[in-house]
């Protein structure tokens, strides 16, 4: 590590307020006890308030309140962090060697006993995520510094639809992670609208030499829910889905990312939900088969009819 970052480190392990010994410095940060002194006599002449202790309990100490920078954090601000970079990295957080630096800095800027504690926290702290193509990071990567930079990137993009990529230049907005996946919400040169892209679904990206126009108070995160889950007041063709059933079953229900956002009300044994007739024909009744006999569509009937010819198509399927 270079000197004023072994310096820098020797002044954050002492602003924890716990006395430290030459050879505590020393074997924290892997250097030479006499190299330990020489950064301590630097940072004496440099101005620092270092208190040197001789004796048996003897060690260096900073004088009372001498740092309180906002880049030195408290034992809670650590946890924080660090417990943070976990969710991070499960979600396939791009700049993840970036952040493994930055946490083990933290560790490293710790007194012993700050050190045990973190790690007791973080050693009953995990996050399960599904992994996702390696490839991906990449991607984010890139787009990260585009998003940043105000650069348009040329990517070749494929839909769901789509059997082969097409090759587009969009200007990204900004990123989202949402439902386990990343997106960019970007101006798409092609369509000539600003539209979202799946991360996994970019198999090539590329920075191009022009800068674009952000719009102002453009909001990435409200376009992307906008579209996800459009506001249905005032629209034709809504239905009430009334759905009873256990308590637990009803809970789960209400927490799904699409039903749940329609919930209107919400009984110990009921559900329900305001929805747009179209879609809850076409998609609700797979997500509900799941459910078994724990459910109940009171209405609409239509609902119900739906579930047993999906139940009749499937039986039949594997009866073959």
């Amino acid at each position: 590590m270079p000197k004023n970052d072994n310096m820098l480190a020797i002044l954050w392990m002492l602003n924890s307020g716990v006395k430290m010994t030459a050879k505590q410095i020393s074997e924290k940060l892997e250097i030479n006890i006499r190299t330990v002194y020489r950064y301590i006599d630097a940072l004496s002449a440099s101005g620092v308030p270092i208190i040197s202790d001789t004796g048996h309990n003897g060690g260096y100490s900073l004088l009372n309140n001498f740092i309180r920078s906002p880049l030195l954090f408290d034992i809670e601000e650590k946890k924080a962090l660090l417990q943070a970079a976990v969710f991070a990295k499960e979600a396939g957080y791009p700049l993840s060697e970036a952040l493994d630096n930055a946490t083990s800095k933290l560790k490293m800027y710790s007194n012993p006993e700050q050190e045990s504690i973190l790690d007791r926290h973080l050693s009953g702290f995990d996050v399960i995520n599904r992994m996702g193509d390696p490839s991906v990071q990449l991607v984010l990567a890139e787009l990260e510094q585009a998003v940043a930079n105000d650069l348009s990137v040329e990517i070749d993009y494929r839909t769901s639809r789509d059997d082969q990529p097409k090759n587009r230049v969009i200007d990204p907005y900004g990123m989202i992670y949402w439902n386990n996946k990343w997106y960019t919400v970007a101006f798409c040169h092609l369509r000539n609208e600003i539209r979202s892209f799946r991360a996994d679904r970019i198999l090539q990206i590329k920075h191009t030499q022009t800068i674009f126009k952000r719009l102002e108070a453009f909001s990435a995160r409200e376009f992307f829910m906008q579209n996800l889950l459009p506001d249905l007041v005032g629209k034709d063709g809504l239905i009430s889905l009334i759905i009873e059933g256990r308590q637990e079953a009803l809970d789960d229900i209400c927490l799904h990312w699409y039903l749940g956002h329609h919930l209107q009300e919400r009984t110990s044994d009921q559900a329900i939900f305001l929805l747009e007739e179209n879609s809850t024909h076409k998609y609700v009744p797979y997500f509900l088969l799941t459910y078994g006999k724990s459910i109940q569509v009171i209405e609409p009937q239509s609902i119900n009819e739906r579930l047993a010819a999906i139940a009749s198509e499937l039986m039949e399927y594997y009866q073959l």
